[in-house]
């Protein structure tokens, strides 16, 4: 099975099998009988298929397609904020390594990242690695007290109001949809905020015919793609040059070799396998 993140190239999305969110791919590798899955995306969201599926070969066919804000945060640094604050649980974003995986209490999504903590008992939250998803929940939840890492997606947080403005003045019949990653002052100024899964759904529903999209560019390709007569207007800058690492020739090539393929120490997969496992737990209730 081809998975492919909705930040891929157009030719990668028209490949694949399916195309989707973190959340959505990571519960869709879980679904699969195939006994390999080749993920176009970067390499936090292959190891995650691979936590969820040890027993599946797991490829990335570009084993250097990293997510920048994934290594903002380590377990070391993270094992000393939790002997700092004993009496907090750890959310850890599912744009963390493995390794930091293994240290949290659950994880989530920019899609349920709100339900996620509000279901947890503790009061005091360590929310891991990205500062930006943190406030945007912390908003929401204000009973809880957030823990934030001080981690950004450049992609997102260098999106700025002056842009998305700037498309609106020449657009002004159109909504503006931005990603939480994004700023709080470009949230304030949006007419939603969803995770890219979220917008994929709110522009099917909607009645409207012209959007903003506030994430990374490469979503507007399946927007456009399933949603004829309507129009995208993209924030030119918005590129993740990470998740454009992915070629045709580089999957062909992890189809012929099986390599790339994600290998993880078994105590890591096994512990992270835990709060991974509690997430989708949430969701299927």
């Amino acid at each position: 099975m081809i998975l492919a993140h909705n930040y891929q190239n157009p030719e990668i999305q028209d490949i694949a099998d399916y195309v989707g969110d973190s959340l959505d791919l990571s519960v869709k590798a879980t679904k699969t009988d195939a006994k390999v899955i080749v993920f176009c995306g970067v390499d936090f969201m292959a190891e995650s298929a691979k936590i969820l599926n040890p027993e599946k070969t797991v490829l990335l066919p570009d084993r250097t397609a990293n997510c920048p804000m994934a290594e903002m945060v380590d377990p070391e640094s993270l094992t000393w904020m939790i002997q700092k604050h004993p009496d907090a649980e750890v959310v850890a974003y599912i744009n963390t390594t493995a390794d930091v995986k293994a240290l949290a209490d659950i994880c989530c999504t920019s899609a349920n990242g709100v339900k996620v903590v509000k279901s947890r008992a503790a009061k005091k939250i360590i929310f891991v690695p990205d500062r930006n998803l943190g406030l945007y929940i912390q908003k929401q939840v204000p009973e809880k007290e957030m823990i934030l890492w001080p981690g950004i997606c450049s992609t997102h947080h260098n999106i700025t109001t002056t842009e998305l403005l700037g498309i609106k003045k020449k657009h002004p019949e159109a909504e503006i949809l931005v990603h939480p990653e994004c700023q709080p002052e470009v949230i304030a100024i949006a007419d939603h905020a969803f995770s890219t899964n979220g917008m994929v759904t709110y522009v099917k529903q909607s009645p409207k015919h012209e959007f903003i999209i506030g994430t990374e560019k490469g979503l507007c390709y399946r927007l456009e793609k399933e949603n004829p007569g309507k129009t995208f207007y993209p924030v030119p800058s918005a590129i993740c040059p990470n998740m454009k690492k992915t070629t045709l020739e580089k999957v062909l090539k992890s189809l012929e070799t099986f390599e790339p393929a994600i290998k993880l120490p078994d105590d890591i997969m096994q512990k992270a396998r835990v709060p991974l496992q509690r997430m989708m737990d949430l969701e299927a209730r």
